[in-house]
């Protein structure tokens, strides 16, 4: 049996003023899938997530998660969807437990406090529990933010630059417990970084973009094969400076 796409994208083009910055992008992901969303900066990356996340139309194109359109059924399929990203402040005045029982009552999430404490164990942070948000370290309130992406217990997760505010051994840990949660509840993340390395380690497949265009997509191993590359990092380096995939 061929696994349930939850993610289609058909032909979608968003377009600011004169520029365009997703070009006829199309693109699946399937239940389970660690999706790699890759590319330079401003090769439409952000843009694609905050379209698929319903935070900005679509310019033609379209969109459906979990078999729905996402324009008439937004409300209903973000029920189901969170996101997380390094880049992300929480409240700095309210402890983690407050922040994280704020989102908790906003997702309809049941037993808050056990919810709580189960994902602080998960990344390894139990004891933050009660530490006011601001006087955390960059790495601890990364960690924060993903506790609260999986508070709802979402079924797609986009990732924006999960790890980079970590140390390595904290890094692997965290790499180590999204896969785990993808091994045990079969949640469909789309995952960007700049970490080709953790890009190989973690993603089952990738999509590279390139001034909005979709130019490679495939296994890690079979983008280095036809890209005659040891490293996805000399591939990116290729598509930054080529804009394609072989020189």
């Amino acid at each position: 049996m061929t696994p349930e796409r939850v993610i289609e994208v058909e032909r979608l083009t968003k377009r600011f003023g004169e520029v365009t910055a997703v070009d006829d992008l199309s693109f699946s992901a399937r239940r389970g899938e660690i999706l790699g969303l890759l590319g330079p900066n401003g090769a439409g990356k952000t843009t694609t997530i905050q379209l698929l996340l319903g935070l900005t139309t679509p310019t033609t194109g379209a969109i459906r998660l979990f078999g729905l359109p996402l324009r008439e059924h937004r409300r209903q399929i973000l029920q189901r969807v969170n996101f997380s990203s390094a880049y992300i402040s929480l409240p700095f005045n309210l402890s983690v437990r407050e922040n994280l029982d704020v989102f908790g009552r906003l997702y309809g999430v049941r037993n808050r406090r056990h919810r709580i404490a189960e994902l602080l164990e998960l990344f390894e942070i139990p004891e933050v529990v009660d530490s006011v948000t601001g006087k955390l370290s960059s790495g601890q309130v990364t960690r924060v933010n993903l506790c609260k992406a999986f508070l709802n217990d979402p079924e797609i997760l986009f990732l924006d630059e999960p790890t980079a505010s970590l140390d390595p051994d904290i890094a692997e840990k965290v790499r180590a417990a999204l896969k785990s949660v993808q091994r045990e509840r079969g949640v469909t993340m789309v995952y960007t970084s700049h970490n080709m390395r953790e890009i190989e380690l973690v993603c089952d497949r990738v999509i590279f973009l390139s001034h909005g265009k979709l130019v490679a997509q495939g296994t890690p191993r079979e983008i280095l094969e036809r890209a005659d590359s040891e490293s996805l990092e000399r591939v990116f380096i290729t598509i930054a400076r080529g804009g394609r995939l072989e020189n």
